[in-house]
């Protein structure tokens, strides 16, 4: 009989999970489960008869392992893991049936993850340079990006794709430190960025004091700014190419603002006198900085960047530090884009196990925990070899040596 060829496996579809698939190694993550007792017993209110088999740490647990193990590709490989004698043994949790992790995603609160993944962020060391120490605030770059999810949510559906279907799934909206390499919060909305879930309403609600905050033009609102100079805080946006303002102060340029390709610094005021809109209620400063100009060039899903003229227009309510710093600051915005990057690309979140809004959170916070772990033991911002020699370890392929020789050879990526 000829030997026949084994056809590839769809994506998507379920991998089967026995006691030979290679998930050796992670009985290291044990020690995290004494990170996440506290946890224990939230959500277990309405359990009146007492007999929860899946506590909330226990499901944090499982969604760790499943964003350490490519193996496992769905709700019902982390199922069939949990199965598994080995893996019920070294994570110390019981068998989850497919009831129990479905139920999870919605009685288990996610605030007191988001406290222990700032607690943990707290440890990180601050990096930040010295010609930002003048700045005295936490430098946070803020943006959204939408994560899809694998189910068709009539509410969520938003993403056009062309011949009239549309993705759904959520919209993560990251306020990050840049020099410390983590999130200091996060918030899911819908992916539909309108109302509650507009990027400029969900900020407002959530500006914090004694922060720089670095957003681009999509946070272009003049109530937005007033609230976060009323915060005590500072901002670096960028604006529109055909800004409606006018100058009121020229200020000089040092050696410095001309060396970082600055044009010109100036005070303005913004609207006119019969402007209907809330106008900025402090004095304001335009920086402007020459960049290589830029059409928009249209993606996949249809929606289109914006176009630059070759002059990148940051307007700040700090009127004390040189026009450079200020120009370099808006540069660090985009270390949240990394982030999301890290996030999706390398922490299994290219999409979402969950299609409820606290199991979405929950495991978008597994991921940042997970991410925060390899910055803790690295010292360095993951990357995409990093991740994978971590997972090669967690899996037995690579033993602890070898990811130590990997450590000494990365280069800092956190200046």
């Amino acid at each position: 009989m000829p030997h026949r060829r084994k056809r590839p496996r769809p994506k998507g579809k379920k991998t089967d999970i026995n006691e030979a698939t290679p998930l050796k190694g992670f009985k290291d993550l044990r020690a995290i489960a004494k990170l996440l007792a506290p946890l224990h017993l939230i959500g277990c209110e309405r359990d009146k008869a007492k007999n929860r088999d899946l506590h909330m740490d226990e499901y944090c647990l499982l969604i760790l392992f499943w964003l350490y193990n490519p193996v496992i590709n769905s709700l019902n490989g982390l199922q069939q893991a949990s199965d598994l004698e080995k893996v019920r043994k070294r994570l110390g949790v019981g068998r989850a049936s497919m009831g129990s992790l479905s139920e999870s995603a919605s009685i288990f609160e996610p605030k007191k993850l988001a406290e222990l993944a700032q607690q943990l962020s707290d440890k990180l060391p601050d990096r930040t340079p010295e010609h930002f120490d003048t700045l005295d605030k936490k430098i946070t770059a803020v943006d959204g990006s939408v994560f899809q999810v694998l189910g068709q949510i009539a509410q969520l559906a938003w993403l056009p794709k062309g011949e009239g279907k549309s993705s759904c799934g959520y919209r993560l909206h990251c306020q990050f430190e840049v020099f410390k390499g983590t999130p200091s919060r996060i918030d899911v909305t819908p992916a539909n960025p309108k109302g509650d879930a507009d990027e400029r309403v969900v900020l407002e609600k959530s500006v914090e004091p004694e922060r720089c905050y670095l957003i681009d033009r999509g946070y272009e609102k003049y109530l937005l700014w007033n609230v976060i100079n009323a915060a005590g805080s500072d901002y670096a946006c960028r604006i529109r190419d055909k800004p409606n303002y006018q100058v009121t102060q020229e200020n000089e340029l040092c050696v410095k603002d001309l060396a970082a390709k600055v044009v010109s610094d100036q005070i303005v005021k913004f609207g006119t006198p019969q402007s209907r809109t809330t106008l900025p209620d402090h004095v304001t400063r335009v920086v402007i900085v020459k960049v290589k100009p830029h059409n928009s060039r249209r993606a996949k899903n249809g929606q289109s960047g914006p176009s630059s003229d070759g002059f990148l227009r940051i307007v700040t309510n700090n009127l004390e530090v040189p026009a450079w710093v200020i120009a370099a600051l808006y540069e660090l915005r985009w270390t949240v884009e990394l982030y999301f990057r890290i996030i999706k690309q390398l922490l299994g979140c290219r999409h979402l196990l969950s299609q409820k809004p606290n199991g979405v959170t929950i495991q978008l916070y597994m991921a940042i925990i997970g991410c925060i772990l390899i910055l803790s033991l690295t010292g360095k911002m993951p990357s995409k070899r990093t991740f994978e020699m971590v997972c090669f370890y967690l899996m037995g392929l690579a033993s602890l040596k070898e990811l130590e020789a990997h450590i000494k050879k990365l280069k800092p990526q956190i200046d």
